[in-house]
């Protein structure tokens, strides 16, 4: 309501009409909008020529500009933001797409990431959009259990299972001479410090205890657990998972537009690019639209960005999920649809 506000003390009402129909029809048609169509859209009488002058006073207010010599206007990315802030209508889910989202969500034996992995090609088949997913750390998921495998005298694989079903490997040395007790003995202190808790929130604990001498383990068990715990601090960063991305060329136009696109995908590939995705995520309040040249990340590419957060079962932000597609697209039924799909993985996490 107040960002509604913010828009009408920008536009008077009558203003405020003629940008909503114009804005509209662009979305639709993604074609330049002329006074005479826009005139035509409207619930009171204007006429053409009034509407021209309307769309002048909005053109130089930086809202809408003329592509090339059409008589047409369209919205420029400011004028998008302030029609998406103040003056869109959220519409409402349909029910196959809420039934399409939960279905994904709702997978029995499958990891989380391979979940995440399965919605966001869901999120992308509704939208025509690239989805995509910020999948989270592994020292950001509770964990149920830690397992020291043999494999050879010396070497050893370290299973690490989390509450959320993530099951991951990592393979370290061991001494010569190793003996299973002292392996099985190493998996079990762990597993009991580490259930239900993170490895972060247990790391100092154990480090601790294992100087002191207090972790009551064998030489041997003790240097496991700490080549344990060095193996998985830090090692694993947050995972961008994209899919979709040749919905993005559906709206090339020109050998522009791809040279755009080819630099948005070589971004995706970039871990810096991860973590400041998920830091936007993090420092906003809930869903966040970022339009065009007014995302940093993405302001090459020409694209819009959806994006919501999803959080664990202690309301902490552990990803985002979203979308990635043409300025020109479906705010009204998108936001929706990216807001719902984390609600339904926030749920399923917690």
């Amino acid at each position: 309501m107040n960002k509604k506000r913010t828009a009408s003390a920008q536009l008077n009402q009558r203003s405020c009409d003629v940008f909503r129909a114009l804005v509209d029809s662009y979305l639709e048609t993604g074609l330049p909008v002329g006074s005479k169509t826009v005139a035509g859209l409207l619930d009171f009488p204007l006429s053409s020529a009034s509407v021209r002058n309307i769309m002048a006073d909005l053109e130089k207010a930086g809202l809408l500009t003329s592509p090339h010599t059409s008589a047409g206007r369209v919205p420029t990315e400011r004028g998008l933001k302030l029609f998406v802030d103040g003056l869109l209508e959220i519409g409402v889910l349909e029910s196959s797409e809420r039934q399409a989202i939960e279905a994904r969500c709702s997978v029995e034996g499958v990891s989380i990431e391979d979940m995440l992995t399965q919605v966001t090609a869901t999120l992308s088949g509704l939208s025509q959009c690239a989805g995509l997913v910020i999948a989270p750390k592994l020292d950001q998921t509770p964990l149920k259990h830690i397992e020291f495998v043999p494999l050879s005298a010396r070497k050893a694989l370290v299973v690490t299972v989390g509450t959320d079903g993530t099951v991951e490997n990592k393979v370290i040395e061991v001494p010569p001479g190793t003996l299973p007790s002292s392996l099985i003995e190493a998996g079990n202190y762990l597993t009991r410090r580490l259930q239900g808790r993170t490895l972060d929130e247990a790391r100092a604990e154990i480090e601790s205890e294992t100087r002191s001498n207090k972790a009551l383990l064998d030489k041997t068990a003790a240097n496991l657990v700490s080549q344990g715990i060095a193996a998985w601090s830090g090692e694993r960063k947050n995972a961008l998972i994209v899919k979709g991305r040749a919905n993005l060329l559906n709206d090339v136009q020109a050998v522009r537009d791809l040279d755009r696109i080819k630099v948005l995908f070589d971004e995706l590939e970039k871990q810096e690019t991860v973590s400041n995705l998920l830091d936007l995520t993090k420092s906003a309040d809930g869903i966040q639209i970022y339009i065009g040249a007014e995302n940093a990340l993405f302001r090459l590419s020409g694209c819009s960005v959806i994006t919501a957060p999803y959080r664990d079962s202690r309301e902490k932000i552990v990803g985002a999920i979203g979308i990635i597609g043409p300025t020109r697209m479906n705010y009204a039924r998108l936001i929706p649809l990216v807001d719902y799909t984390s609600q339904v993985i926030s749920k399923l996490i917690g």
